[in-house]
């Protein structure tokens, strides 16, 4: 007799000790390939890891930005005169601003797309032996897979309010392939990779 797995089989009949119940545990969910899918604790470490790394990349890069801001654009304090026009203040730190953004969204592009491509990892993903790998297995994971994974993560995330959230806790809630947003734009999925 079979039982659901997440159920209680009994034990046999005659069996010495009574009639007790052990649980069995339901399986791992599988990739389309037969591949264990990475549970979202995993994924979140990996992602933290990476954000961590691009987090720290970006500081080096801004704070010589920020330093020429403020001690070139910005007036000393004291010195403001009554024709003094904020616009000339704001105009080039909103540009500077865009500025960081775009070189973030580069070095973003250039961690998350051309990084990963080759090998499905990022060092987070490496590092908590997980992969991202295309939903058919048939396929192999190729560059305009990880563009789309990038658009929809850090791209649309950047600009749609709240959007980064809903995509980074989207696998607790999706079945059966426990896929982010970003996964499913790109119709991939991301498995524990053997030791």
């Amino acid at each position: 007799m079979t039982q659901e797995p997440g159920y209680f089989v009994p034990v046999p009949p005659g069996h010495p000790g009574g009639p007790y119940r052990w649980h069995v545990p339901p399986p791992a969910p599988l990739s389309p390939g037969g591949v264990p899918l990475a549970d979202f604790g995993t994924r979140l470490l990996a992602y933290m890891i990476d954000i961590a790394l691009l987090t720290a990349g970006t500081v080096v890069v801004a704070a010589p930005v920020v330093a020429v801001l403020i001690f070139q654009v910005l007036p000393e304090p004291g010195t403001v005169t009554a024709g003094f026009d904020p616009f000339d203040v704001v105009l080039p730190v909103l540009l500077i601003e865009a500025g960081l953004l775009i070189v973030v969204l580069l070095g973003y592009y250039l961690y998350a797309v051309e990084y990963m491509h080759r090998t499905g990892q990022t060092l987070g993903k490496r590092l908590m032996r997980i992969r991202v790998v295309p939903i058919d297995p048939a396929r192999r994971l190729t560059r305009g897979m990880a563009v789309k994974r990038y658009l929809v993560e850090f791209v649309a995330g950047s600009f749609v309010p709240f959007l980064h959230y809903v995509d980074c806790f989207w696998p607790l809630w999706d079945k059966p392939y426990q896929q982010t947003l970003h996964d499913k734009a790109a119709k991939t999925v991301v498995v524990k990779v053997s030791p």
